[in-house]
């Protein structure tokens, strides 16, 4: 169980590890694009070979097509809901330049609340699903683990940038991704241990979820920041990522 926990933290840490990095030094923002598209890449694999695959080979397809389904609709309602209270722009590295040209809209309001419930949002289905690649004494997924990693370094420096500006002092906004750090920790220590004896049906259920839930969440913030802040050139970043994604899990 303490192996659960810990690899979610790592996972979950990276969004910490991004604010600590935000904080220190400044990274460009064509830097960010291609991390972020490398990171799309990586997530787009993981999402296909690992959480649909394994959802594929626990049960039947209409329980990927329900789960699938259902994460991605689940997903955008909470994202509407995050994205009317102020936190569309967690992921964007220019956060605090967006709020300030809509300063005068009402989803301005409260966006450092909001951009730290849209982090937790984020983290909980994909720590819970890397818990589960635990069960039966396997070692962790190191291609899920790749994925949610390289995908959270960027939203903890838009993150950390945007509460910044917006008057969060540090140590409030450590606090916040510390906590999300341990959220993402026992997200992952719950998947392992609620999930060890599940239906099958029901953990093919969960990972197709998970996966819906994650395309969707790339479709929607990721990859527009991406192209937006590194141009045409994340195309081959992203590309860089999938192929990585296989390579990872052809050794796995």
């Amino acid at each position: 169980m303490g192996s659960a926990f810990f690899w979610g933290a790592v996972s979950g840490g990276a969004v910490l590890l991004g604010a600590i990095i935000s904080m220190i030094i400044h990274i460009p923002r064509k830097i960010l694009g291609f991390i972020m598209a490398f990171g799309v890449g990586v997530l787009i694999g993981a999402a296909t070979f690992e959480l649909l695959q394994e959802s594929l080979d626990k049960s039947e397809m209409m329980n990927t097509v329900i789960g699938f389904a259902a994460g991605a609709i689940v997903f955008t309602v909470l994202e509407a809901i995050i994205t009317h209270h102020g936190g569309k722009h967690r992921k964007r590295s220019n956060a605090h330049e967006l709020q300030d040209n809509n300063q005068n809209d009402d989803s301005s309001d409260g966006g450092g609340l909001s951009i730290f419930i849209g982090t937790v949002m984020d983290a909980i289905p994909e720590s819970i699903m890397l818990g589960t690649t635990l069960i039966g004494g396997k070692g962790v997924s190191m291609l899920l683990l790749l994925a949610i990693f390289i995908s959270n370094i960027p939203e903890g420096l838009s993150s950390t940038s945007g509460m910044l500006k917006s008057g969060q002092s540090k140590g409030k906004i450590l606090f916040l991704f510390v906590t999300v750090t341990i959220v993402a920790g026992l997200s992952a220590l719950f998947g392992y241990v609620f999930l060890d004896h599940a239906n099958p049906a029901v953990i093919s259920i969960i990972s197709s979820f998970a996966a819906g839930g994650i395309i969707t969440m790339i479709g929607a913030t990721m990859m527009p920041e991406a192209y937006e802040d590194g141009g045409a050139l994340v195309g081959l970043f992203t590309a860089a990522g999938v192929i990585t994604s296989i390579i990872l899990d052809h050794l796995s």
